[in-house]
């Protein structure tokens, strides 16, 4: 594992990390399950997490069996159709909506002179961060619609990466799925799990929640790796 001196920069994933906005997508994805007769349930909800809005509609479709009954121009509409159900959502979020802790991580990787990318394969990023008060933290985001590959593929973090002129080596990655932990390590960065240490068990450091989220503590979990 890398040494703490050599880290000069951060990449975040956004919703379960810098808020939580998976509520909404359940909720705007099972309006769609519904829509096309696919039954709902919390491990459908968690698969969807940190993944693509078009692989989202296919897991769902797949879980209905019903992956080649619609045509592209369907399948780009149901997308579509859950996204307006999702802004909908967001347009009510607020500065109370960002994880505890965050805000003052933010503060404090401000203050000692950390770069700062944002790495979310949300296209609904920049408004989510506007409505949280937490844009001007987050110049460098990387655009989800100049990938190839969605997580659990490497291509996004090693991208925001990129964007701060740093390499892998040099940055840390803050998740809440699997499938981006596993992003993460595959782009050559130490990666931060939070949540649940059993399911993100791939993670070079595990966080239960946010508010663990301070340099220090980083720091400690480094040394002691």
């Amino acid at each position: 594992m890398v040494e703490f001196a050599a880290i000069k920069g951060f990449v975040f994933d956004l919703d379960g990390v810098i808020t939580d906005t998976s509520v909404f997508h359940s909720q705007a994805w099972h309006q769609i399950a519904d829509k096309v007769g696919v039954s709902w349930d919390d491990q459908l909800a968690d698969a969807l997490k940190g993944i693509s809005r078009m692989d989202s509609l296919n897991l769902i479709l797949a879980r209905g069996h019903r992956e080649n009954d619609f045509t592209p121009d369907q399948k780009a509409a149901l997308a579509a159709e859950k996204n307006t159900n999702y802004l909908a959502l967001v347009n009510q979020m607020t500065p109370a909506n960002i994880l505890p802790g965050i805000t003052d991580f933010l503060a404090e990787l401000q203050a000692h002179g950390y770069a700062m990318s944002l790495a979310s394969a949300s296209k609904n990023a920049p408004l989510v961060l506007s409505k949280l008060g937490l844009g001007h933290y987050f110049t460098k985001a990387v655009d989800p619609a100049t990938l190839t590959h969605g997580k659990p593929d490497p291509e996004i973090f090693r991208r925001g990466a990129e964007i701060l002129n740093l390499s892998p080596a040099e940055c840390i990655g803050v998740e809440d799925a699997a499938a981006g932990v596993q992003s993460i390590n595959g782009a050559g960065e130490t990666s931060i799990g939070i949540g649940d240490p059993t399911v993100l068990a791939a993670a070079d450091i595990n966080f239960t929640d946010t508010t663990q989220l301070t340099l220090a503590n980083i720091q400690s979990q480094l040394v002691t790796a």
